[in-house]
């Protein structure tokens, strides 16, 4: 079963964020849009260029009210650990959550249970707490921010005008669809 257009489930953790550990719940999350950033591990090859690379956009992200949470199974001590040792995870800003008991991946379905480890997902959740976009990766094939913002983008123009959708390649003031009975079959 897809966790898509479901509500997200509660939990509670610790976060490294800004020099602190601070306690991050599912309340946190509610009314704003929030990211869930999930990678298998720290100290790894992938995982710091996809979290560098969405470094990179967290000021535009923040500029239209989504915060991130990145989310591995180590601690907050080893993401800790990994911000002072790395220049790439040193420019991190978002918290990053520790899910070293894999609640959280599992709430999202995103659990290698064989391995111990998440999956390489992302999640977009709406400010009612509801799940609005999935994507999960191999663990070799990296993701792209920039193509994760545009789709945020999309997801809240489409919130915040429900009769209308974003076609493909969408990019923000481009024309939307209104779908009717008088556009079937004119695309």
């Amino acid at each position: 079963m897809s966790v898509l257009s479901t509500e997200i489930k509660p939990f509670q953790t610790t976060a490294f964020h800004n020099g602190e550990f601070v306690p991050v719940s599912d309340d946190d999350v509610r009314g704003r849009w929030a990211i869930f950033f999930f990678y298998p591990a720290d100290f790894t090859f992938v995982c710091p260029t996809e979290l560098g690379d969405l470094a990179d956009h967290y000021e535009e992200l923040q500029s239209l009210g989504v915060e991130v949470y990145s989310v591995s199974t180590d601690t907050h001590f080893v993401h800790k650990a990994w911000h002072g040792s790395s220049d790439t995870i040193g420019k991190i800003r978002y918290p990053m959550l520790g899910d070293p008991t894999g609640t959280i991946a599992r709430n999202f379905d995103n659990m290698r249970e064989a391995e111990g480890v998440a999956d390489r997902g992302t999640f977009l959740v709406d400010p009612d707490g509801v799940i609005q976009l999935v994507e999960i990766t191999p663990e070799g094939i990296g993701r792209n921010a920039a193509e994760l913002l545009r789709k945020v983008k999309a997801a809240i123009y489409v919130r915040k005008h429900p009769n209308e959708v974003c076609p493909a390649k969408w990019e923000e003031g481009a024309e939307t669809l209104a779908p009717s009975l008088d556009l079937v079959g004119k695309i």
